[in-house]
């Protein structure tokens, strides 16, 4: 038995040993070999708190510091289902939330929601009374207006549970389960203004799309944090390390665009989209000096405040830059920059509209049988293609006509700060391709391509950068972080050139009787513009849709100085198949846009309707140069640097004499007279529609004797005698007089081609060339006058033009 008892005895004395040797070696283990680790470990886990300090984002601003985007107080709804199961009105909240909640209002819609919030609330069968739920994502980052909404239904419920239990003991209100907890959300305070350009940020904070995921690295600011040591209750203890780093907030963004210009576009565009129910329109207006955006816009539209209502993708698109079209129309000012440029573009010559032939392919106007034998600034008033191709093919050729193109950026990208440009297509090479390129079929552009070409004109002949941020700022010093500063690509015609070319576009505007973009004409402004009708272009460039068009306008304001310009394109209007009612869709929001545009700059009026419709071919200031010894082409291009029409007396192959001479200040003149042809019996041009000035003047240069009857402007005119004896006799009637018998100032016009030894066609050539000249030096009601008369006087009055394009 000693034995047993020894053994045993030793036996738990040794286990007892070797447990506390096992005990000591662990806490050896813990306190001095891991202790440094685990203390760490417990601090970050248990003792150590880290909050995460958020940055605000930094606003949208526009040119003015309005702001467009910025951060504000938001809500998240969480639901307590213990507390709502113990006060019995789930059915209550579940009502009330889901029409508060509800997007759209409608009933089908309240009614999901109501199943998905009451499904939420019996997930589980029992329910902590901490346990709260988030109603995704109708009620997540919900705005101010619902909150009120949600708190008002709070205060009906407390009341509600307080008479039925009554339990009203001041200060003291009863929980009914429905929480608010605070949030911070992007918010757009003009709603869809300039939605497509600013885009939007989701509810995950997110950046999607437009400037807001484009500059986002500067917007989103850098985080911050607190980190602190604290006990089991959540409290800071005494003696603690603390470290702290504050949140840098995002920087601001100031955009090209004013507010007010962009509110007039998307009222502007509203209007035409509720009438012609295009798919899709989009204007941009811009400083023609800068290229500065003022305005931008698209419809249909969205709001990026409710971005999840949308339901189209296609909404979401900038058409602005990201698609391209055949342009149409608009595009003819390329063709004629490049004519006036090389010095080929003369207007009062005349050409055949109607059709042309190119390679084996008929190309024809948009009304295919023409207008007859007209000149080319009739052509361009008409938008004649014709024209154009003539122009382009004829007298540019392939090789200038591509160099223009390309130097106005056609086929390559702007380079916009805009995510999403296209760079349209520009493939030409057989001669039809070439031929349609001149009046913009065939080839693609984009928007911004075309207005920063129409820019170019507008602002002297430079190809200007468009770009719609102004700069990058720190909100809290003000310190610019980065600046947007406007570029020149390139220059793409002479001062002269772009000036001539505005001038030319006016006419289009202001001729209110063959003017394709005449109803975008602005009473007391002088506005450049030109329309634009292209056939829709069918997926896949298989062909053209029949009746479906692509219609556009572009121009800008004041001529003599422009401060806007604005260009607008209608995708597929409902014009019932009918391309004349084009100039009405989109010229009458340029229009609106523009007028109030002016206004709001303080650009007051500064011409009267008669100053604006007439022709306004002005020379510039300089000295007549000599011609003589020129041929009639050299001559007319080196006088279409002055804008000054030059009309050929005889026929020769060089200039022999000239009126005005060399030497002699242009000033306003507008046209002259060249003598071809030797002799004594040189032929008279025809002077209807002249005025007794203008007629002396032609006949002191011939060193004929003239003699007039009546008062007014040449009606008739008869030429007697020959060689020096020559007398010019001229019949003079009243302003009045010609306008009321048109029929009897054309007959006369034929007997004075006959009587003058000229044929028809150079008749009308002659008198075409009168209609686009004018009468420089005289002035006031005068002046008017006689411009008047010169627009009618050929061939018979206004009322004769043909059917409009």
């Amino acid at each position: 038995m000693t034995k047993k008892v020894k053994l045993r005895s030793l036996i738990i004395g040794g286990g007892f040993t070797l447990l506390f040797v096992v005990l000591i070696t662990r806490i050896y283990w813990v306190q001095v070999v891991d202790g440094a680790r685990l203390v760490t470990e417990v601090k970050e886990k248990y003792w150590s708190k880290e909050k995460e300090i958020l940055p605000v984002r930094g606003s949208i601003l526009d040119r003015n510091g309005k702001v467009l985007a910025e951060d504000s107080p938001a809500f998240t709804l969480a639901l307590v289902p213990r507390t709502i199961k113990d006060n019995n009105n789930q059915e209550e909240i579940v009502k009330g939330l889901a029409a508060i909640l509800s997007a759209s209002g409608d009933p089908s819609n309240v009614t999901a929601l109501e199943d998905k919030i009451r499904k939420r609330l019996e997930t589980k069968r029992e329910w902590t009374s901490t346990e709260q739920i988030e109603i995704r994502n109708e009620g997540w980052k919900i705005d101010s207006e619902k909150a009120d909404k949600i708190n008002q239904l709070v205060k009906d419920l407390q009341l509600k549970l307080s008479e039925k239990e009554k339990e009203k003991k001041k200060g003291k209100e009863k929980a009914v389960g429905i929480v608010l907890l605070p949030e911070i959300k992007r918010f757009y305070p003009a709603g869809q203004l300039a939605a497509h350009l600013i885009g939007y940020s989701n509810k995950e904070d997110k950046p999607v799309m437009g400037i807001e995921a484009q500059l986002d690295s500067y917007l989103k600011g850098v985080k911050g944090f607190l980190n602190y040591e604290k006990d089991r209750f959540g409290v800071e203890l005494t003696g603690s390390q603390s470290r702290y780093q504050p949140a840098v907030n995002g920087s601001n963004v100031q955009l090209t665009i004013d507010k007010n210009i962009q509110f007039y576009i998307e009222s502007a565009l509203q209007k035409t989209y509720d009438k012609w129910h295009p798919k899709s329109l989009t204007a941009i207006a811009v400083d023609p000096k800068t290229m500065e955006i003022l305005g931008i816009a698209n419809m249909p539209t969205f709001n990026p405040n409710k971005y999840g209502e949308t339901k189209n993708q296609s909404d979401f698109l900038n058409h602005a830059v990201a698609s391209q079209y055949e342009p149409g129309s608009t595009f003819k000012l390329v063709t004629l920059a490049a004519a006036i440029e090389e010095g080929m573009f003369f207007p009062g010559d005349t050409y055949p509209s109607g059709r042309i032939i190119v390679a084996d392919r008929e190309l024809h106007d948009h009304n295919r049988v023409g207008w007859g034998r007209i000149s080319y600034l009739e052509g361009l008033k008409r938008s004649s293609n014709v024209a154009f191709v003539k122009l382009g093919l004829e007298k540019l050729g392939t090789d200038k006509l591509r160099q223009y193109i390309d130097k106005f950026g056609f086929g390559a990208k702007t380079g916009i700060d805009i995510a999403g440009e296209v760079a349209g297509r520009v493939r030409m090479q057989y001669a039809p391709e070439y031929a349609t390129a001149t009046y913009g079929q065939g080839l693609t552009t984009t928007m911004i391509q075309q207005t920063a070409a129409y820019a170019a004109i507008a602002n002297g002949g430079k190809l200007m950068w468009p770009h719609v941020i102004k700069q990058i700022t720190n909100p809290e010093t003000g310190e610019v972080v980065e600046k947007y500063d406007p570029k020149v690509v390139r220059d793409v015609v002479s001062p002269e050139t772009a000036r001539q070319v505005s001038e030319y576009l006016e006419q289009v505007v202001s001729d209110q009787q063959i003017g394709t973009g005449r109803r975008a004409y602005i009473e007391g402004y002088r506005v450049a513009g030109k329309t634009g009708t292209a056939n829709f272009v069918l997926p896949g460039h298989v062909g053209y849709a029949e009746g479906r068009w692509m219609v556009s306008f572009i121009g800008y304001a004041p001529l003599e100085d422009p401060k806007i310009l604005v260009a607008i394109m209608a995708d597929d209007p409902d014009l019932g198949g009918n391309y004349h009612l084009g100039g009405d869709v989109t010229a009458p929001a340029f229009k609106e846009i523009v007028s109030q545009s002016l206004r709001k700059m303080g650009v007051a009026p500064s011409v009267t309707r008669e100053q604006t419709s007439q022709p306004t071919e002005k020379a510039s200031q300089g000295k007549i140069p000599d011609l003589t010894n020129q041929s009639l082409d050299e001559a007319k291009a080196a006088m279409n640097k002055f804008g000054i029409s030059v009309e050929p007396i005889g026929q020769g192959p060089k200039v022999i004499a000239q009126s005005p001479l060399p030497g002699t200040e242009s000033g306003g003149a507008q046209r002259m007279y060249v003598l071809m042809q030797e002799g004594e019996d040189v032929p008279v041009p025809n002077l209807s529609g002249k005025s007794l000035r203008d007629a002396l003047e032609v006949c002191s240069f011939l060193k004929v004797r003239c003699q007039s009857t009546g008062e007014g402007y040449v009606a008739d005119q008869a030429l007697e005698g020959s060689g020096e004896a020559r007398v010019l006799t001229l019949q003079l009637k009243s302003y009045k007089e010609l306008l009321e018998n048109p029929v009897a100032s054309k007959t006369d016009k034929s007997d004075k081609s006959d009587k003058s030894g000229k044929s028809d066609q150079t008749a009308k050539k002659d008198s075409s060339s009168a209609k686009t000249t004018g009468d420089s030096g005289k002035s006031g009601a005068d002046k008017k006058n006689t411009d008047s008369v010169k627009q009618n006087a050929d061939g018979g009055s206004k009322k004769a033009v043909s059917a409009q394009p």
